[in-house]
């Protein structure tokens, strides 16, 4: 029951990151990308610019500092790499970015959070 709960209010702060991400001018081209090394929450794109991002959700504002780590990003970073030419065309830049939420708190938007 937790883990229905937490999959639940994952894909909400998905739900929410992407409405945030179109209303700053972002096309949303795919949720929920699964690939052999890790998932990638939003696939986004802005002018010539494709991010993979990583939306992390927690129930309090405090929580978010570290929601999010170098392990998470290396797979997140990974799962980018393994499918950024189903996205990325001739001449487009790829990142990886984090956007953080929690209730109350208005949202995080870590631009270009891997730096390998």
């Amino acid at each position: 029951m937790k883990r229905q709960l937490a999959e639940r209010s994952g894909r909400d702060g998905e739900r929410r990151a992407a409405f945030w991400l179109r209303a700053k001018g972002w096309q949303i081209l795919d949720e929920r990308v699964k690939t052999p090394v890790g998932e990638i929450d939003l696939v986004a794109k802005r002018g010539k610019l494709v991010a993979f991002v990583e939306v992390k959700w927690r129930r309090k504002r405090e929580e978010l500092d570290h929601a999010i780590d170098q392990h998470r990003l290396s797979r997140v970073a990974a799962a980018a790499e393994a499918v950024a030419h189903r996205y990325a065309g001739e001449g487009e830049d790829i990142r990886v970015d984090v956007i953080l939420l929690a209730p109350g708190a208005f949202p995080r938007h870590i631009a270009n959070a891997w730096q390998p």
